[in-house]
């Protein structure tokens, strides 16, 4: 293995499968010590017509393991294997393959999730008849550790419907409802809006979900083509224990975005934006055994009154959130 490109890499390996012609889709998976799950990944990939996909490897792990296992899936997957021991965080990876991707419209997949049956053909047909957005958007199905359906991730939006960056702004900034599976967005728009703030090691996502939600039109379709994985080792659980830092991700984020909105928006986005933030701290700290903050989070949601009440749990989605856990706490395969 070898570099060709003056990016700097260590290595790369350019797998089966890759055809002459420019890809419909590049998927980009940042990877760290991923060999308890992508193995299930990659085959959730090579389920789905490939032919024209794009799939890039960002691979940060100290050993080769995870790299060789990627390796098993070159006669199976167009691969672009790339390893970067340098590249720690997986805003930074993804950063990086979204610069390298090769199609006009990427999409993000962990080494813990999957792609589910139908997710290729949706992906043609969703840019086929939007092809003026530049973000869509779509519900995943929650899975345990063991990769049994145990939820739905749903965001609170119109579906089929082309929606402007301020109606979705509204929803997002009181909670992050997009799953990182789900979305498929346009390539310059993401290098447009400068790409994944790499300080922000937990709402990266969130953040750069608001940028692109202000670079054009987004849809959202009512489909479920990919699950998201819930398990105690991953980033979402680990880095909710440090509350001081937790809450400060977060206030970063409603504060960078909010003043997009105009005064009218901000009257009710911003109490519940910030009522939902003391939500999730209280959520973490009631996970690692303090059941009084559970006493302190239906307060503060109280506090805002019947119509932003409504508000905060239609676009927080608490209920399903809350649930999936709760259903894989219960049955060990968290």
């Amino acid at each position: 293995m070898g570099s060709d490109r003056s990016t700097g890499f260590r290595a790369e390996t350019r797998a089966g499968g890759c055809v002459d012609e420019k890809p419909f889709l590049s998927v980009v998976m940042p990877v760290h010590e991923g060999a308890a799950w992508i193995d299930a990944t990659l085959d959730s990939l090579a389920a789905e017509p490939t032919g024209n996909l794009e799939i890039i490897v960002v691979d940060s792990s100290p050993t080769g393991t995870t790299a060789a296992i990627v390796e098993r899936f070159a006669h199976r997957l167009p691969l672009r294997l790339i390893q970067r021991r340098d590249l720690a965080p997986w805003q930074t990876k993804t950063n990086l393959g979204v610069e390298l991707a090769a199609a006009d419209h990427v999409c993000i997949l962990h080494q813990d999730d999957l792609w589910l049956p139908g997710r290729v053909e949706a992906a043609h047909r969703w840019l086929a008849t939007s092809p003026e957005a530049g973000l869509h958007l779509a519900p995943t199905a929650i899975i345990d550790r063991y990769g049994r359906r145990i939820g739905r991730w749903n965001c609170p939006l119109p579906a089929d419907e082309v929606l402007g960056g301020q109606f979705l702004l509204e929803r997002l900034l009181v909670q992050n409802f997009i799953s990182v599976p789900a979305p498929i967005f346009r390539r310059t728009a993401w290098l447009a809006c400068g790409g994944m703030d790499e300080k922000l090691w937990y709402t990266a996502d969130w953040d750069i979900w608001a940028k692109l939600a202000c670079t054009g039109p987004v849809v959202y379709h009512d489909e479920i083509t990919t699950a998201f994985r819930v398990h105690g080792s991953s980033l979402t659980v680990t880095g909710s224990r440090d509350v001081r830092e937790f809450r400060s991700q977060m206030q970063i984020v409603v504060e960078r975005h909010l003043s997009r909105l105009p005064a009218s928006s901000r009257r009710w986005v911003e109490p519940a934006a910030l009522a939902s933030i003391s939500v999730n701290v209280l959520l973490a700290a009631a996970s690692g055994g303090n059941l009084k903050a559970l006493v302190r989070a239906a307060c503060i949601v109280l506090s805002l009154g019947p119509i932003g009440m409504r508000r905060y749990l239609r676009d927080s989605r608490l209920r399903e959130r809350v649930i999936c856990r709760l259903r894989a706490k219960l049955t060990g395969a968290f």
